[in-house]
């Protein structure tokens, strides 16, 4: 039994350490393996994919997938909850859409989130996912970001699924 709870908490520190990275963690039961060069060379692209990389996506073309935003939540949930009035490192995501920046009673939001004065639409949710520094400079919110905007699709699905 305690050697369940040093691994769920060995899970839980590599999850919060990929969170504030923006990388993803593996299982290590993965036999698959790969080395810089390997990694390299699966990451290579044409200019021409990287200029369609580049291209910025609106969010009204995508459709997001509740499931999948689910497992990537999972990044989020390390600070965050779904589960109204329950803050942790931050705070409570639950009915985020049309709340107010920096509103939820008793947690101490820093004063760039408090004054941002950001009503978070999906849209605006959308963006700040991508890159929450650039969204609102100063935030506490220590989080590289979901650069795939499908992902971020994903996971404002996903909780406008779970909190109805």
């Amino acid at each position: 039994m305690r050697t369940n709870k040093a691994f769920a908490a060995l899970c839980l520190a590599a999850l919060s350490l990929a969170a504030c990275s923006g990388k993803k963690t593996e299982d290590s039961s993965s036999t698959q393996t790969t080395t810089p060069a390997t990694e390299s060379a699966a990451n290579t692209t044409s200019p021409a994919e990287n200029t369609a990389a580049a291209a910025p996506v609106d969010y009204a073309s995508l459709t997001g997938d509740p499931v999948h935003g689910k497992t990537i939540f999972l990044q989020c949930g390390v600070c965050h909850t779904i589960d109204p009035g329950v803050n942790k490192i931050g705070p409570s995501l639950h009915a985020i859409i049309g709340r107010h920046s920096g509103e939820i009673p008793g947690f101490a939001y820093s004063t760039a989130n408090k004054n941002s004065g950001i009503v978070w639409s999906e849209e605006e949710l959308f963006k700040y996912l991508e890159a929450p520094q650039k969204v609102v400079p100063g935030t506490k919110m220590a989080f590289a970001g979901l650069k795939k905007p499908q992902d971020r699709a994903d996971v404002i699905a996903y909780l406008k699924s779970a909190t109805k």
